[in-house]
């Protein structure tokens, strides 16, 4: 179905971009380009209505051709409209026809700018405007020809004058405008600069008063500077419109992306990957004087509801479960799904004493909420709780093994070669490494090269920070897994005593039922 003029509207344009058939965006193209024929057609029909006041400034015995183009040119592309939304299902002939309306529409804009007197503004915004909206909704790489085609017919049209060769030109110049007999062709900057400097002439002191106004709109270069302005500012408005639209739809599927690349779709928490980047991010970042906790907790029983109620009421249980979670904390907490029917929250300030209550309260929220569902019955369930702490002692431990083991694999990764480059290089140094930086000399020695003025090659530097950086993130992945492992340790505890339980995996660290989780190895 052709495409239609209501369907410019944001919405619209959002579909053509993300959504409609290349048939269908290819008939907005040529929609567009009718709009902006009908403008030109207006023109002609205006001058040929005032033609006794214009005849000076306007070359009628070449307007009636040109006209007569124009109305042709429009019907064909009011054609086209139709025509290319009614092959959709033909690839081979909607390129064809793309390349036709790319062709004509070429042609046809190089005319307009040639017979209207190669203005920089009309000439500009064709062609920047044009292959800026062609490229959006039809093949990018026939606008991209069809571009580098009208770039040089542009140069050709500024060098040919020069050469002895004259141009149609609408534009006609008399004794009224310029006393010049022997007047062939000017360009359009050399016209203007003549025009203005005859107005200035006509004007007492060069000063435009509301006295002689009248003669002004009579002259040459007010009638074709407002015919360039007719002719390009509409088209540059519209562009505008469109690519403001553009950016704000762009804006709308950034949002939409990254909502669907970090939420868990169900319960809209953060998923998986989102929360543990979240906690990567916050491990390496809380203040030392902070302790960080991390409590896991998985619905009990909750394979039973799914048999028992089905899966649709699984997943409202999911759902409310998230909600009461969302409501218990700020936004300093991290909560996400961590997979199935556990969940992960991260506590980045919070002590173990915190926690604990914490998990309590969120035990006795959920023990206490009741499921209605659409059947009309109704449910409780519970959780169970595993809750680990790490003091800030013990997270600054963390981080200054994580960094040694940075250190040291960045510095075993050296080869030999490596070690006889800064060698070689040490003479010329022109860095300082930091005075705890420690590089084994080689593989072999195991010895240390501290303090010394190393200039490492920029290649050799860009490498190793990129390994560093690797090499840290894999760290704080490691420490971030191991710190939820022991607190599902304690979660398989609570299990264990009966459900509906938080158990403190400290407690069980200091009892010896579980192992030292073991960071930066």
């Amino acid at each position: 179905m052709p495409v239609s003029i209501h369907q410019l509207g944001y919405k619209k344009l959002s579909q053509v971009i993300f959504e409609w058939q290349a048939a269908d965006r290819a008939s907005l193209l040529a929609l567009f380009i009718v709009l902006e024929v009908l403008l030109h057609w207006f023109w002609c029909l205006y001058v040929w209505l005032r033609q006794d006041t214009y005849n000076i400034y306007v070359d009628v015995n070449l307007l009636y051709p040109i006209w007569l183009g124009i109305t042709l040119t429009g019907l064909f592309f009011w054609w086209m409209v139709g025509h290319l939304a009614r092959i959709k299902n033909n690839d081979q002939r909607l390129h064809y026809w793309q390349i036709v309306l790319i062709v004509v529409y070429s042609i046809y804009i190089a005319i307009v700018v040639l017979v209207m007197g190669h203005s920089s503004l009309v000439s500009g915004i064709s062609l920047v405007g044009g292959a800026m909206l062609g490229m959006m909704l039809v093949r990018r790489s026939y606008i991209w020809r069809a571009f580098l085609w009208q770039v040089a017919f542009i140069i050709v049209v500024t060098i040919i004058p020069y050469v002895g060769i004259d141009l149609p030109n609408l534009r006609q110049l008399t004794i009224t405008s310029i006393p010049l007999d022997t007047y062939s062709y000017l360009t359009y900057s050399e016209a203007t600069a003549l025009e203005n400097a005859i107005e200035t002439s006509l004007f007492p002191n060069g000063i435009l008063s509301w006295d002689n106004l009248s003669e002004l709109r009579r002259s040459s270069a007010f009638f074709w500077r407002s015919t360039h302005m007719y002719l390009a500012l509409p088209k540059a408005i519209f562009m505008v419109y469109v690519f403001r639209t553009l950016l704000l739809i762009l804006d709308d599927s950034k949002e939409e992306i990254l909502q669907h690349a970090n939420q868990d779709e169900l319960t809209k928490l953060n998923n998986r990957r989102f929360g543990l980047r979240q906690m990567q991010q916050t491990i390496m970042t809380t203040s030392t004087a902070q302790d960080y906790s991390v409590i896991l907790l998985d619905l009990d029983w909750f394979k039973n509801v799914n048999d028992t109620y089905g899966h649709e009421v699984g997943d409202q249980v999911l759902r409310e479960v998230a909600q009461v979670l969302t409501q218990a904390f700020t936004d300093k907490a991290i909560v996400s799904r961590y997979g199935g029917e556990e969940f992960l929250i991260v506590l980045p300030d919070a002590d173990h004493d915190r926690a604990m209550n914490t998990a309590e309260e969120l035990r006795e929220n959920i023990a206490q909420h009741v499921i209605k569902t659409d059947a009309g019955f109704s449910f409780q369930l519970t959780a169970s709780f595993g809750v680990y702490t790490l003091t800030h002692t013990e997270l600054l431990r963390i981080r200054q093994e994580c960094a040694a083991a940075v250190l040291h694999n960045n510095s075993s990764s050296l080869s030999d070669v490596d070690i006889n480059t800064i060698r070689k290089n040490k003479s010329t140094a022109n860095r300082t490494l930091d005075n705890k930086t420690k590089v084994y000399k080689n593989k072999q020695n195991n010895r240390h090269l501290n303090n010394q003025n190393i200039a490492m090659p920029r290649k050799d530097k860009q490498t190793t920070e990129q390994f560093n950086r690797q090499q840290t993130a894999q760290l704080c992945s490691d420490v971030c897994h191991r710190l939820i492992s022991t607190a599902d340790k304690a979660l398989y505890k609570a299990k264990d005593r009966g459900r509906n339980k938080v158990v403190s995996a400290n407690e069980l660290l200091a009892e010896g039922r579980i192992n030292e989780p073991r960071y930066g190895t």
